[in-house]
């Protein structure tokens, strides 16, 4: 599979707008909570979140982080990797005319808050309860 269709699979599967749930490490101590997934752009898997919550310092400190995500199916796909922060105005600006909950929180794409991460290589695993084998792959 190329890099080009594992992110398409990744991408297909959750779908921009959907809820993720992300874990990041404190020290020792997972926290998973859940974040909009944004979109897909030049291979990168889009997030944000504001740069004054626990998961802004979370990552900055330690950008491994784990996505999960479960379909109408029941079908799970896990996806590991390290995340960048940017401060990429074009992402910024995409997400707030795109998200309307997103604007109604943050109003504009300046706001000093408002921060964008992405992640470009990850390691993702889709499993079945039907019993099939879990598919793996990278990105």
């Amino acid at each position: 599979m190329t890099t080009k269709e594992s992110i398409d699979t990744v991408v297909d599967f959750i779908k921009p707008g959907s809820t993720v749930y992300v874990a990041t490490v404190d020290g020792t101590t997972p926290h998973v909570r859940p974040f909009q997934f944004q979109f897909e752009q030049d291979g990168k898997l889009w997030f944000c979140t504001a740069n004054t919550k626990d998961v802004f310092a979370q990552i900055t400190k330690n950008p491994e982080v784990e996505f999960a995500f479960l379909s109408p199916e029941y079908v799970t796909m896990r996806v590991n990797g390290s995340v960048v922060i940017s401060e990429n105005v074009a992402v910024k600006e995409k997400i707030i005319a795109g998200n309307e909950l997103v604007r109604s929180i943050y109003k504009e794409a300046s706001n000093p808050v408002f921060s964008v991460f992405y992640m470009e290589h990850g390691d993702v695993r889709i499993s079945y309860l039907t019993g099939d084998p879990d598919k793996r792959f990278t990105f």
